[in-house]
Order: structure tokens, then sequence, then C-alpha cells
């Protein structure tokens, strides 16, 4: 198994530290709205590592973090709590609205059917553990105390600007946060907020005599060290947190543990939306309700995510989102076929229908169809060849759960077989055509489509297929 590693910028052959356990942390959601296609976006593709992990046979322990206190406007160290923003802008407390976005966020998780994590965790549930690390920062020598504060000085880490490779030297004030003129340099960034006097924060904790909270970096250090421990085998995320988050993540937890945080860095692209960058102010802002409310699927948009590479930026538009719902309803009509083939197993028609168009796999590939695709996802998860494997193969009701199993598109489950009923109508219409009482015949096909089944009439039977 191949996977790029943004620590080296090269592909590497991946195998655990430990070949019992796979560690993995996933940079989860800031609960104070509703996530948008974007955000799920991620999602998706580590979905696909964490299935094709599995079909490699390793047993992976995977942490997703919820992030409900901490993260300011700037992504950085000045701003307004998102939290306290959505509190504000919904008048309800901090709590109701994490409770409430956590929620939401599931919800929309589950609609994909994502494989859950082995534990999904709150940073608001591990502020004793980030008051020891900060303590044992300070213990080190990393930190310093200003009023709005505690620092990070990254000029004390050697290799702060390794993995974002970052030019220190000409980054000028404000180019990745806004500067704190306080700030011994740019770069150094809270590990704790202190509150100020006046300031309406209602997340608070004591800490060295004074109300504050976390700095939003912290909590992921705090929880990978409590709950899997350094270091880790992968930790994935978007490629927005490579210079600022990621970079902070790093230089706390190897300044305080002495060891690296994370042997493999996976990183997605970004989408955008009609060429433009999903943005409150251009209106392009979709979530998966609003999918569904012009006819899609999540599955439709997991489809869409998956027909590309999770490096690659990403550009949505309906057009697209349309030929990848028609793409996954062509795959379950397949699936269809087969119901009807495995029926009239001694009709040629059906087998003939069922390959139509495909090219036959040799007699070595029908062996390793599962190893075939396998083998596209290990090559750095190649989901866009492993699809076009599918879509040129003859392919069994087995090798569809398998597919089912590798990305997780619900193809078998939303692909019933009909029941003896539709069937039974079926045999009618077709003895109506016999009998040339084509009235009776359209009735029954109208019945038919309002059941969600389409006829195609051939000139040795009817085949059904689902219409949506």
């Amino acid at each position: 198994m191949k996977l790029y590693n943004t620590l080296t910028r090269k592909i590497e052959t991946f195998a655990p530290e430990n070949k019992d356990e796979v560690k993995i942390y996933t940079c989860g959601p800031t609960v104070y709205s509703h996530p948008h296609i974007g955000n799920y976006a991620s999602y998706i593709y580590w979905d696909l590592l964490i299935r094709t992990l599995t079909a490699n046979d390793y047993k992976v322990n995977r942490i997703l973090n919820i992030t409900d206190v901490g993260h300011l406007s700037s992504d950085a160290d000045e701003g307004e709590d998102k939290l306290e923003k959505g509190a504000a802008r919904e008048h309800k407390t901090v709590w109701e609205i994490a409770d409430y976005y956590i929620k939401d966020f599931l919800k929309g998780y589950d609609s994909l059917n994502l494989v859950k994590p082995n534990k999904i965790t709150r940073a608001t549930d591990y502020i004793e553990q980030d008051i020891k690390l900060v303590d044992l920062l300070t213990k080190k020598g990393y930190t310093y105390e200003l009023e709005d504060g505690v620092y990070f000085n990254t000029d004390h880490f050697a290799h702060y600007a390794d993995f974002a490779k970052l030019d220190l030297k000409h980054l000028q004030a404000g180019a990745r946060v806004e500067f704190n003129t306080s700030k011994l340099h740019p770069s150094d960034f809270a590990v704790w907020k202190f509150i100020k006097s006046g300031e309406t924060h209602a997340m608070r904790w004591d800490y060295l005599g004074r109300p504050g909270y976390p700095g939003w970096h912290l909590e992921c250090s705090t929880i990978i060290h409590t709950e899997l421990g350094e270091p880790i085998d992968i930790h994935t995320g978007g490629i927005d947190h490579i210079p600022v988050h990621h970079t902070n993540e790093i230089a706390q937890s190897e300044a305080a543990f002495d060891t690296k945080l994370s042997r493999f860095w996976l990183h997605c692209n970004f989408i955008t939306i009609d060429g433009n960058k999903i943005s409150k102010s251009l209106g392009n802002i979709y979530t998966l309700e609003d999918l569904k409310e012009r006819g899609f699927s999540p599955l439709d948009f997991k489809m869409w995510i998956l027909q590309g590479h999770y490096q690659s930026e990403r550009n949505f538009t309906f057009d697209d989102l349309a030929a990848a719902k028609r793409r996954r309803l062509n795959w379950r009509n397949r699936i269809a076929l087969l119901y009807q083939a495995d029926e009239n197993k001694h009709s040629n028609t059906f087998s003939k229908r069922v390959k139509l168009g495909l090219a036959p796999l040799s007699a070595l590939e029908k062996k390793s169809f599962e190893c075939l695709l396998v083998d596209n996802l290990n090559d750095n998860l190649n989901s866009a060849a492993a699809f076009s494997l599918i879509d040129n193969s003859e392919l069994t009701l087995a090798d569809w759960q398998k597919i089912d199993e590798l990305f997780g598109l619900n193809l078998i489950d939303d692909t019933p077989d009909i029941p003896n009923s539709l069937k039974d109508l079926i045999k009618q219409r077709e003895q109506a055509r016999t009998d040339k009482d084509f009235a009776i015949a359209d009735k029954i096909r109208q019945e038919l489509e309002a059941n969600n089944i389409i006829i195609n009439d051939t000139p040795t039977g009817s085949i059904w297929e689902y219409k949506a």
C-alpha cells in the first residue's frame, strides 16, 4: 500500500509501526454551523482510506475530534470564538450550539455511509489534560506569557518551519495570522487564551489564576497523546491545515514528548463550486439537505467525490453531480440485471444483456477481481482507476458486495430484487403484449413506473430496471 506523505513530499510504502494496529487521527469539524458539502468531502476521502486499510487486513484504531471551543474566527489567535459566534447568531448557549451541530454533523456522516471512528472526542472533555500539556511545555522552556494568553515560542523549536516549508525570515506580520505586536515572533501561537476583562466567553476554565480556554491547536495534541500515544501512524486533514494548524500541532507535541507526532500525514485538496471558492458571500454554500431538495442523495455526492482523487482540486457542478447519479444508477441496474440473469439462467438473452458493453475478464483476472480493485486503491487511494475497472468488468453479486465494502455506496442495499407481486405484473404485461392488448400493457407499465420500475422490451422478453 502506497500513500503520499506530506511529511516527506513523496509517495511511500505504508506499514504501521505496530503490525496489529493502525493508529489514525482525523481532524474533525468545528461545530458552530451546518457543515457544507466541501466539509464532508474530506471525511469521504478518509472513509476510503479506512476501508482500504481494512481490505489490507489492518486493524484500525481511529480517533475523530470535535472542536467545541477555542477555534477563533481567524483560524489562529485572534477574532471571536466560532462557537460564541454561533450562539449569538441563534440566541442559544454555546453548549446548545455544540450539541445541536454535533448531531447535525453525525446525521450527515451517517447518510454518507461513512465508517464510524473507534472514538469521537470533544475538545471540552480534555481541559485537564490541556492544562497539563501547557505546564509541561512551560517547564521545558517553550512558552511565555502575555496579557492575552500563554504562547508557544516557535524560535525554540528548531524544526518549526520544516513541515510546511515556511520561510520564517520573510514571514510578514499578519501574513498567516493577525499579528499580536506583543508576540516575540509572527509565527508564535497561543496554547492557552485568557479571557479579557469585559469579554463574554461562556466556556471558561481557571488557569494561572485567570479564566481562559485552550488554543485551537492544543486539543489535537492532547487528544492524540491521551487516546493513541505518539507516534501515530496516519494523521489526516485538509491542505489548509498544513501551514498553521498541523505545523503548530507538530511543534507543541514533539516539543513536549520528544518523539515524532505522526509517521504519515495525508491531506486532501479543496472542492470549488462552479469554479469559485465556497463562500457565504457568493451564495454557493450547499449542504447535504440542499442536495436532497434538488433530487440527489448523499450517496450520489459520495459517488462524485470518489470519481476523483483526494489530492486534486475538484470543481463541483450540478451537471457533474447528475452524471455521478446516473453512473451510480447504472451500477445498481447492473445488479438488477444479475437478479434476472440468475432467475433466467437458461436464457441467453439475459446473460448477453448483463455482459453488454463490458470487456470480459481473463481467467486469471476473474479469480482476482477483488485483488485488482484493492491494487488500485493501494496506489495512493486511486478510486478513479478502481471505478474504471468496475465500469469495464463483468461482475458477480459477490463482486458488487466487495465494491460496497470498499466504497460504502450501498449499491446492493439500494437495489433490492423486486417483490413477486411486481414480477407477476411484468409477466401479465408480457402476456398482454402477446395478446396484443396494448392498453392493458400500457396500464401495467404505468403501474410499474409508479413503483420506480421501468421496462425495456426486447425481441425475446422484457427486462426491468430501477427508474431512480
